[in-house]
């Protein structure tokens, strides 16, 4: 039985990773296509590497419009996914990839994006414990951020073990620029990128701060407190986050290692590379995968974790999918490739 599905911001690069995505899917029919500011165009036009969409228009996100589906994806900026989602049916599931119902605490989202807070949805990072059963049961799911993904994954079992300390997280993760968005930026001019690294959104200022401070403190089952410095790399697509926290008295690399390895073991997506090897970007371009490794650094007693993955497939739109087969009672793999494109 196929089922049909809608997208709403088609025309971004999360967007434009759901189309390929749901064209390949056997199990999703694509139905309507929005794009906002580009409506009545094609999508050949607004993507070119999708030769079998190539006809496909382009509408106006009408709630209406995208409600005839069985599930709507929403892949618009940060802010406008409340105001599509109030028009939809409460039969219509959705899978909103923005930031709009990530959030429990309101104050949080008032600081870092500003506006009323719209929400609080199931959040959709299915590997987490008992994630995949209250996923299942909604309607309606908050897909994580892609930063945040690489760095819950890294990180959560072993605060779960109370084998690191939550009070001293520091993160440094390097992005692919698609990771800032489709619109024109002068930071993101090619004469700009090529070449050179930087960072951004310094200082605690990064608005996937919360987020990730809210998810490893449930699964610490204490507060968490993070330092995240984002990257700007020279790539189109991927992330590499390096995550460091003090380690508990006593505890190896060994135990580190066998904590992550019996958290994922049964996970498609999430792979501990062998001992030595150590996670890059461009193992993981094109799939739904995040690859991780670990460290015990004995000088300054503290677990260094690094996790790679793709931002645009297990960082937004593959994520997605996977939700969306939860939410549908399909394979939660369908659809999605698991082995990475290279060189």
């Amino acid at each position: 039985m196929s089922v049909t599905v809608a997208v709403a911001g088609a025309s971004g690069y999360a967007g434009g990773e759901l189309l390929r995505l749901i064209h390949a899917h056997s199990g999703l029919v694509l139905g309507p296509i929005a794009a906002g500011s580009k409506a009545g165009r094609t999508v050949g036009e607004v993507h070119p590497q999708l030769t079998a969409l190539a006809d496909r228009p382009l509408i106006a996100a009408d709630a209406d419009a995208l409600g005839a589906a069985d599930l709507v994806f929403c892949a618009l900026p940060h802010g406008e996914s409340a105001a599509l989602v109030g028009g939809l049916g409460p039969d219509t599931a959705v899978v909103d990839l923005g930031a709009d119902f990530r959030l429990a605490d309101a104050g949080a989202w008032q600081h870092y994006y500003g506006g009323t807070h719209a929400g609080t949805w199931v959040y959709g990072l299915p590997e987490l414990p008992g994630a995949r059963e209250r996923i299942r049961e909604a309607t309606r799911v908050a897909n994580p951020g892609c930063y945040p993904t690489a760095t819950i994954l890294a990180l959560a079992p072993l605060l779960s073990a109370d084998l690191v300390e939550g009070e001293d997280i520091v993160v440094v993760a390097a992005s692919g620029t698609s990771g800032a968005g489709r619109s024109p930026s002068e930071s993101l001019l090619a004469s700009q990128v090529m070449g050179s690294m930087s960072a951004y959104k310094i200082g605690g200022t990064h608005q996937h701060t919360p987020e990730i401070e809210q998810a490893l403190t449930e699964a610490s089952d204490a507060p968490v407190r993070v330092s995240f410095t984002p990257l700007l790399a020279p790539m189109s697509r991927g992330i590499l986050a390096t995550a460091t926290a003090t380690l508990g008295d006593g505890v190896s690399v060994e135990t580190l290692r066998e904590c992550l390895h019996n958290a994922y073991a049964h996970e498609p997506f999430v792979h501990v590379l062998a001992e030595g090897q150590w996670p890059a970007t461009s193992s993981t371009y094109g799939a739904n995968t995040v690859h991780l490794q670990v460290a015990a650094d004995a000088h300054s007693g503290r677990a260094v974790v690094i996790a790679a993955m793709d931002n645009l497939v297990k960082g937004a739109a593959g994520q997605a999918i996977q939700n969306a087969n939860l939410i549908l009672d399909l394979p939660e793999a369908a659809g999605l490739p698991t082995e990475g494109v290279a060189p």
